[in-house]
């Protein structure tokens, strides 16, 4: 798990999915392929618009795209309350 909690599925997704490349998608949704590349290696965490853009390129939910795991230390929402 990448140290700021977000994982993915975009490899897997973008092969399920014609074996779209990283180009291609950046294509579609408007970024370079440097930024899929980094967002696929869990180095850089999306904005929610482009989390958003990613998962209607594959037409599935955001959910299906992007795992959020809060570190043990970081607040849960029953400690928010």
């Amino acid at each position: 798990m990448p140290e700021n909690g977000l994982s993915n599925n975009i490899r897997r997704l973008r092969f399920e999915k014609g074996e779209m490349t990283q180009q291609q998608l950046a294509d579609l949704v408007g970024v370079t392929r440097q930024t899929i590349i980094a967002i696929e290696q869990g180095k850089y965490a999306p904005s929610l618009p482009l989390a958003f853009r990613i998962a209607l390129a594959f037409g599935v939910p955001l959910e299906s795209v992007f795992q959020y795991e809060p570190e043990s230390s970081a607040p849960t929402h029953n400690s928010l309350l």
